[in-house]
């Protein structure tokens, strides 16, 4: 494995564990520790916010040496789109589910010392459907959401970042979206979106976050393919 490659690893496992941390910690402190102060909508933006701030910050910062994918399913979405190896994306996967778990494992860490945190009341920000669900969604509608919103993330992200894309703008338009993504996903499934970033606090839960995980990471995953397809075709096809 050369240097330049563990760089990018180093960087992929880096920012998926700081999204981690400070996107589900908001989530955390806003749905588990109540401190929306009873208003759903202020936590759904607040939350919504931390995850489109940071991912904004850290396409800047991990951009130039990653690609700032920082999720499962951005990455299969640029291997599909063929602008990554098979085997340079395998190294990613690895390295950003690591991330999401030492994230997720710090941030456990953190709320732990406290005296009012508990894993099965408080969580640690986990997706869910069902009862674990705010409107109750049924399985169906998760999965639809899931695909539906990652499919758009991802398909935005190669629109962005291709030859036709402006870099000076591109992080701004990535966090934005990731943000918007929230806005409507957050009382429907918590917002996957991002399988390293459900599989983390899922483990550090267990119960109904960890029996419902596979559907967060198999269905991102799948509208990340579903964008990476798109752009394979002649139409969207610019590099």
């Amino acid at each position: 494995m050369t240097f330049a490659l563990n760089r990018r690893l180093a960087a992929e496992c880096l920012g998926t564990g700081l999204l981690v941390f400070f996107g589900v910690g908001v989530a955390t402190l806003d749905f588990g520790f109540k401190f929306d102060g009873g208003s759903i909508a202020a936590g759904v933006v607040a939350t919504a916010l931390a995850f489109g701030l940071v991912l904004l910050a850290l396409a800047y910062v991990l951009g130039p040496i990653s690609g700032c994918h920082v999720n499962p399913a951005v990455t299969m979405g640029v291997w599909l789109a063929r602008r990554i190896s098979l085997a340079e994306a395998a190294g990613y996967w690895v390295a950003q589910f690591v991330g999401g778990i030492l994230g997720a494992l710090l941030l456990w860490a953190m709320f732990s010392t406290s005296p009012d945190y508990s894993r099965s009341t408080t969580g640690l920000g986990t997706n869910g459907w069902g009862a674990a669900s705010d409107i109750h969604i049924g399985v169906g509608g998760a999965f639809l959401a899931e695909v539906m919103l990652t499919a758009l993330f991802v398909f935005v992200i190669l629109g962005v970042t291709g030859k036709l894309g402006n870099t000076a703008t591109a992080g701004m338009v990535i966090g934005l979206s990731l943000t918007v993504v929230h806005l409507i996903g957050i009382p429907i499934t918590g917002t996957s979106v991002n399988p390293a970033r459900s599989l983390g606090p899922a483990l550090i839960v267990g119960g109904t976050a960890l029996s419902q995980v596979w559907l967060f990471l198999v269905f991102p995953s799948l509208g990340g393919a579903v964008a990476g397809l798109l752009f394979r075709t002649e139409l969207l096809a610019a590099d």
